[in-house]
């Protein structure tokens, strides 16, 4: 009977997750792989910070990951890193939503805006500037790691450097967590074009 009753909301919250993320009618096969494999891109380079930065695994060399940088004294750096990557899983997760009928119609939790259509703008906007961005950033971050040069063109010191350092496996590891980073922005460009296309097109109709 307990087995039953636990399968009941298990079941239940199945068939609700579901319903909100499955993709809607008209979405290419492509478009829902996109979809479902931003939040991956983006996943490799959080559990890499995390255990590098909060747990201290002994997956770097010759860098000291310890340091709080520039961070206020209230915030350790264990917890701004978890922070930091639960907010990127998040953020890649909305790319979901050009998919899936709640990135079309406001769930029901949302206040006020419940159950009515998404203006096609107010998701094609923010996630085109966001693609854009994202290019931009991860494009200009590892031009500048091949160049060993930081965001403002100056040198990078030979402690971060080495962090990159496809000679040994710690920088291999490293390389292979935040490759996937450039996958984010293109993949989120072209589910908005996609996106764009669908909506104008039931618009149309």
């Amino acid at each position: 009977m307990t087995t039953l009753m636990e399968a009941a909301p298990a079941g239940r919250l199945r068939t609700a997750w579901r319903a909100a993320h499955d993709p809607v009618a008209g979405v290419p096969r492509w478009a829902r792989i996109a979809a479902y494999a931003v939040p991956f891109t983006v996943l490799p380079s959080s559990v890499w910070r995390i255990a590098v930065c909060t747990f201290h695994a002994p997956i770097v060399d010759g860098v000291d990951a310890q340091g709080s940088g520039n961070l206020p004294w209230w915030l350790p750096l264990e917890v701004y890193v978890i922070l930091l990557s639960v907010v990127s899983e998040l953020l890649a997760f909305t790319a979901v939503g050009l998919v899936a009928r709640w990135g079309e119609v406001f769930p029901r939790w949302v206040p006020v805006l419940r159950g009515r259509r998404v203006p096609p703008l107010a998701a094609v906007v923010p996630a085109a500037l966001g693609a854009t961005v994202l290019t931009a950033l991860w494009t200009v971050s590892w031009g500048n790691a091949l160049f060993q040069r930081d965001l403002y063109g100056r040198p990078i010191d030979d402690g971060f450097s080495s962090l990159f350092d496809p000679g040994h496996w710690q920088g291999v590891l490293a390389l292979a967590a935040y490759l996937p980073l450039l996958l984010w922005g293109p993949l989120l460009g072209l589910l908005t074009v996609a996106y764009w296309r669908r909506r104008r097109g039931v618009r149309a109709r």
